[in-house]
């Protein structure tokens, strides 16, 4: 799987969970500019953010790395 596979399904699951991109930024400690630089493709999160943004969006890191089911 490659990297923009991966941020791919992030985005997907971003947008299925409903939360705003300022409720997530705030729920997981980061700037509202910086959860739209997730949408985009220009970053992605470092690992202990993923892993809080997994968290908040109610995801399987597996099935954001291609690794298991959803």
């Amino acid at each position: 799987m490659e990297l923009t596979d991966i941020q791919l399904r992030l985005r997907e699951c971003i947008r299925r969970s409903g939360i705003t991109q300022k409720e997530l930024a705030k729920k997981i400690g980061v700037s509202a500019q910086t959860v739209s630089k997730y949408m985009k493709a220009d970053v992605f999160p470092a690992l202990d953010t993923f892993a809080k943004l997994c968290s908040a969006l109610d995801v399987s890191a597996n099935y954001v790395l291609g690794l298991g089911e959803y």
